[in-house]
């Protein structure tokens, strides 16, 4: 499970794409999480997360994720201190037990200046081929900064039983090669094997297999 969170205008969509073009799409799945829907709100705040984890044997990306169930809630005042403090907790434990039931959880920050923003963000406005990524909102999110910079600091202190990487993204060349490195330990330190022939006909030397 490979957790994307950063500021608009980082990079998440861009970095799945690069890093994710040469794996066959059948085994890698990527899910946006959004404002919740009415369906959404009327469940635990983990009930959305749940239903799409990823399957034995694949990868799944999450384009945000249930960070946004702190971070939003926390800058705009939505919920009470207490409540937002057991989600702290909560998100622990929860990352924790998927981890000891064998879905690796991998934690990505986008780390995005608030200048290079700037940038990103003008060139949805000034770029005809960019228009499409462009949303009023962002702008609005991008007035609470600071309040943003201050929550995430205490969500990388407060869950950390499985570390954040802290990818620096101003240049998608090095917000790559970062993500590709950590994604290649991992892979390495679980070294993923093929899956053993399953057949009542066949073995795995099939020249000398029968058939009836």
């Amino acid at each position: 499970m490979l957790v994307l969170q950063g500021m608009d205008a980082s990079g998440k969509d861009g970095l799945t794409r690069d890093i994710f073009s040469k794996i066959s799409p059948s085994w890698v799945n990527v899910v946006s999480f959004k404002k919740p829907t009415d369906v959404e709100i009327a469940h635990d705040y983990l009930w959305r997360i749940n239903k799409v984890l990823p399957e034995k044997g694949t990868i799944t990306v999450f384009n945000r994720s249930h960070y946004e169930d702190i971070l939003v809630p926390s800058v705009y005042g939505y919920l009470d201190d207490k409540v937002i403090e057991k989600r702290y907790n909560q998100i622990n434990d929860f990352e924790q037990y998927l981890e000891e039931n064998n879905t690796l959880v991998i934690k990505l920050y986008l780390n995005l200046s608030f200048e290079k923003q700037e940038e990103k963000l003008l060139e949805r406005i000034n770029n005809l081929d960019k228009h499409w990524k462009h949303s009023d909102g962002d702008w609005e999110t991008r007035k609470s900064w600071s309040k943003f910079m201050n929550v995430y600091e205490q969500i990388f202190e407060k869950c950390n039983k499985i570390a954040w990487n802290i990818v620096p993204c101003d240049k998608n060349w090095t917000k790559n090669y970062a993500v590709s490195k950590i994604l290649i330990a991992k892979l390495k330190e679980i070294n993923p094997k093929y899956p053993k022939l399953v057949s009542e006909n066949f073995t795995a030397d099939y020249t000398k297999s029968k058939v009836d």
